[in-house]
């Protein structure tokens, strides 16, 4: 049997060698899809890790409660330019690491990104590229308050000796891939004219 611990981590943490545990259901943060195991490492101290069905990645319990990796919030989006995507993937990310204030911070940077993406200047201020999305069009209508609500919880993180919640990390992914699609996803659903003869 191939050994997929280090021997001294096994002893050192008490785990068990490779075998049955009670069946659990969870998200798998590697492949993001809704599994359940009843295989993997289990230890004294009621951590226990599991083999995801799908991906063969394994996922920590510790206390039977915290989960690593953790699931990133929100889904995949087609048509974002590829720096909007990367700053889109890397707030998810921190935030299913646990990483709320880092979180906030590139849900922030990422409004900063997707102006830039829709044609504003760069090296502009926060403000206004806020406005700039608000103006043309980028923003569904009563959106503004959540702009406005990003930049607002930005600041707090970048400004304040302030730790940002799960809660806060959660709405505004919830509210930027919204924006996402709203602007990049949703118009390469319609249908294209049918062409005048």
């Amino acid at each position: 049997m191939i050994q997929l611990m280090p021997k001294w981590d096994q002893e050192q943490r008490g785990w068990q060698p490779l075998g049955g545990l009670p069946s659990r259901s969870f998200d798998c943060g590697f492949c993001g899809n809704r599994v359940a195991s009843d295989s993997g490492w289990s230890s004294t101290s009621q951590d226990a890790m599991y083999i995801c069905p799908h991906c063969t990645m394994p996922t920590l319990f510790i206390r039977n409660v915290k989960q690593f990796p953790g699931v990133a919030p929100g889904g995949g989006i087609e048509g974002v330019p590829q720096a909007v995507g990367e700053a889109y993937e890397e707030a998810r990310d921190a935030m299913a690491a646990g990483s709320n204030t880092a979180s906030v911070l590139m849900s922030r940077k990422l409004l900063m990104n997707i102006a830039v993406a829709q044609g504003a200047d760069e090296g502009k201020t926060f403000v206004e590229y806020v406005e700039h999305l608000a103006k043309d069009g980028y923003v569904p209508p009563n959106g503004k308050g959540w702009v406005d609500h990003i930049r607002s919880k930005g600041n707090e993180a970048t400004h304040e000796v302030k730790i940002m919640s799960a809660e806060d990390a959660k709405e505004l992914i919830t509210f930027t891939e919204m924006l996402l699609r709203f602007i990049y996803e949703f118009p390469t659903r319609v249908p294209a004219p049918p062409s005048t003869p």
